[in-house]
Order: structure tokens, then sequence, then C-alpha cells
């Protein structure tokens, strides 16, 4: 009789119905101006931890810019909004950090060193290979015969794991990637402000990979309980009254890092509105490029829009066979763009 497994068959539970998502054809909140940001930075306590990580990425920044190296920052999952002060609950963002994580290791790989302001624990560039329940390290090894042993089940995954680990060791003995954890909405615009004021010295060299999915709505400190909410009040009814978070970007552009190349992304779920919002942004922000992305394919397909065209990149069948990243194809495109940028600013 065969032996059945153990363990549940593998489904995605990530992927919504797309015949249910909401539309999202009602217009953008205006960008924040200079007292917007004075009034949150000032209303808002910083996370205790800032200082630290000033003096860990300003001291990356000296060592890769001594190096004559590029550095993005590479900005990746969800943030949340927290219910109360002692966390129980919480609004979160949809996002596993897949985009930023892989996008980092196309950076590393052409030379950039990276800044990567994650969501904690997230996925992480290298590790993600292997962390995810479809390919965990765990189902490739087994014990020996004789129980004293760590063996692999296969010689494929002996091999990924040891290409994967050699780029890994070449980044981490070349100071190339520096990790910064956020998990609130709030600790991602600290620390996304702060990383982007000690970058800005070094002008056109920076470059902004804004691929995190950052919440719209917030809970302002002054209105945040201390503790759990009790599920037997207000009638047993949870009402929350979110309000917008300003529109950074525009202070990223103007203010924070000016002469920086900025790329951020755009996510929708209707195709006929996608263009259109992406313009709609680089129009409202200012920046370089948008990339923008539909649910339902992102993985597969994704549109550059910039001031001056719009330029699709899709996978062929056969490289979705083959498993290719798009962002092996994405990332190239914007170096290229990139290298522009700073020779634009080196003939000013």
């Amino acid at each position: 009789m065969e032996k059945s497994s153990p363990l549940l068959t593998r489904v995605n539970t990530s992927a919504p119905d797309a015949n249910t998502a909401i539309d999202r054809s009602i217009p953008e909140f205006p960008a924040a101006t200079p007292i917007d940001e004075d009034n949150y930075f000032r209303f808002h306590k910083p996370p205790s931890y800032l200082s630290q990580i000033s003096k860990d990425v300003a001291s990356f920044i000296n060592y890769s810019h001594s190096k004559h190296r590029k550095i993005v920052l590479v900005t990746s999952g969800g943030t949340t909004v927290p219910l109360e002060n002692n966390t129980v609950r919480f609004i979160d963002n949809f996002s596993a950090g897949t985009r930023g994580a892989t996008s980092a290791e196309y950076f590393l790989e052409h030379g950039y060193s990276v800044i990567f302001l994650h969501r904690e624990f997230s996925l992480l560039p290298f590790t993600r290979h292997f962390s995810n329940t479809t390919n965990s390290l765990l189902d490739h090894l087994k014990i020996s015969p004789d129980g004293e042993k760590i063996e692999f089940d296969s010689g494929t995954i002996k091999k990924d794991l040891f290409n994967v680990l050699k780029k890994y060791q070449k980044v981490k003995d070349e100071n190339m990637l520096i990790l910064v954890p956020f998990t609130t909405v709030h600790q991602y615009l600290f620390t996304l402000k702060l990383i982007a004021q000690e970058l800005s010295v070094i002008g056109s060299d920076a470059l902004f990979y804004l691929a995190a999915a950052v919440s719209d709505f917030f809970l302002p400190s002054s209105r945040i309980p201390e503790h759990k909410i009790q599920s037997q009040e207000h009638g047993g009814k949870l009402v929350v009254d979110l309000e917008p978070v300003p529109k950074f970007l525009k202070r990223l552009v103007d203010s924070w890092a000016p002469i920086a190349m900025i790329v951020s992304f755009k996510l929708e779920t209707d195709s006929s509105i996608l263009i259109k919002k992406a313009r709609g942004a680089l129009e409202r922000y200012n920046h370089q490029l948008v990339i923008g992305n539909l649910l339902q394919t992102r993985k597969h397909e994704v549109v550059f829009v910039t001031p001056d065209s719009d330029e699709w990149i899709k996978l062929t069948p056969e490289q979705i066979e083959q498993h290719v990243e798009i962002e092996s194809i994405v990332v190239p495109k914007i170096l290229t763009l990139h290298e522009k940028w700073v020779k634009q600013h080196e003939d000013l």
C-alpha cells in the first residue's frame, strides 16, 4: 500500500479572485506638502532604533561610495497599521516581498550596493529561494542511513544551493548589502526619509526602487488605544476612523533626495486604467519612472511609463516555462536609464 504524505496538497491562498477586485477608478490623494511633512513627523514618535540605523546606513553608504559603486534603495513588503499601542490587531497590506527581494539580487549581480528596506520576516535576497512553502530547503534534505549526517535528496537542489550560496558569500564578503527592517507604516516612513537624506550626499549615483506596498490609511497616534480593544465594547462592533497616509513621494523627489533617480510602482486590477494611473503619478510627483503592473499578471508582464513613452515588458511562453524571472529583464533596463540619468547630471 502506498504511503500517504502527512502534508496537505500545497495550494496558493494569496491570489484573490480577480472578479471581486474593487473599483480603483477613484482619484488619487494629493501629494504631500512641506506642511504635511512637518505635521506628520512632528506628531508621530520616531522608532527608538532610528539613530542606530542612521549610523549603520551612513557607514554603508560611505564604504560603497569609496568603492565607486552606485547604490540602490530597494523597498519591499507591506506595511501594517496598528490598532493598539500594545499591538494585537492591525491592518496589513498584501505583499510577500517577492518583487523587492528578487530585484535586489539582480541589482547586486550588476554591481550595485543595495540598501534593502524590507518588512520584517518578508522574503529576503538569496534566502527567498528556499524559505517559502513551495520550495522549502527541509523538503530536499534527509537523514543518512546511519542517522548521523544530513544528505541532499537530489543533486539538483545541491547545485542550486551552491550557486545561491556562492553569490551570497560574494555579496557578504564585499559588503554590498545592508538589511533594514520595518513593520508599521510609521516605521517605514521615518526610515525612508532618514535613508533618503543619507543617500542625497551621493547625488545622481543614488537610485530608489520603491517596490514596498505602503498603506494608504493609518490611525494617528493620538487616537490609538494603549491596550487591546475589548470585543464586548461598542456593542461588539469595531469601527475604525482612519486618516489618509500623506503621499510623501513628492517630498522625496523635491527635498529628501532631489538628484536621485526614483522608480515607483503602480499596482492595479483594471487594465483599462493602469497606464492612465501610472502617467498621473508621474505628473503628480515629477519623478522618472513608474512601473505599472496588474495584480493578475504581475509576475509575467509590466509596463515602463516614462514622461515620453509606454513600454510593455512581457515574458514569452517559453520564458515562463523556463521559470525566467521578469526582474532579470526589468533591472537591466532600469540600469540603462540610470546610466543616462547619471550622465545627464555629469554634463550639468
